[in-house]
């Protein structure tokens, strides 16, 4: 569940498929370097790669941090292996 919400007429922060490099797949939040934001969710699960660490999901970003690092928040991981 991800940590912030959605303003429907702020542009500031959106809802995306992304591919996001992981090699434990047990955190909500992610830096910017960690994610790649893709056209769709097709696209998303095209260009997964388990080998990799390199899974698909469902983002909502990016956010700056208290620390002032851009992150992006898990809405979920896309596919059949979560």
């Amino acid at each position: 569940m991800a940590r912030i919400g959605l303003d429907p007429e702020g542009k500031v922060v959106s809802e995306c498929f992304a591919l996001i490099y992981a090699p434990r797949r047990v955190r909500d939040r992610f830096p910017e370097n960690c994610v790649t934001v893709v056209d769709s969710e097709a696209a998303a699960l095209s260009g997964a790669d388990p080998a990799k660490n390199l899974y698909p999901a469902r983002v909502i970003g990016p956010s700056r941090s208290s620390e002032g690092f851009r992150l992006y928040y898990l809405v979920c991981w896309l596919g059949a292996e979560v």
